[in-house]
């Protein structure tokens, strides 16, 4: 982990976010002692960010997968 004082933290601000992000968290201490670490947020994913199925379908098999999914929904 990486240590900066406060004034050198405010210097090189997005150096000091670059490498957050790259070990995972730095500490910046004030000239009063206290410490804060800085820390990257976790990317949260989107529930319908799914990973896809490879189907190795034809053009025509999904062609004909519509027309008859059309097919049932009209004759319902």
């Amino acid at each position: 982990m990486k240590f900066y004082t406060l004034s050198e933290a405010r210097q090189k601000f997005a150096s000091v976010l670059d490498i957050a992000k790259l070990e995972g968290a730095v500490r910046i201490t004030r000239r009063d002692g206290r410490s804060f670490l800085l820390s990257p947020e976790k990317e949260s994913c989107s529930p319908l960010d799914v990973q896809g199925v490879q189907l190795h379908w034809s053009r025509e098999d999904i062609i004909h997968a519509v027309r008859e999914g059309r097919d049932r929904q009209n004759h319902s």
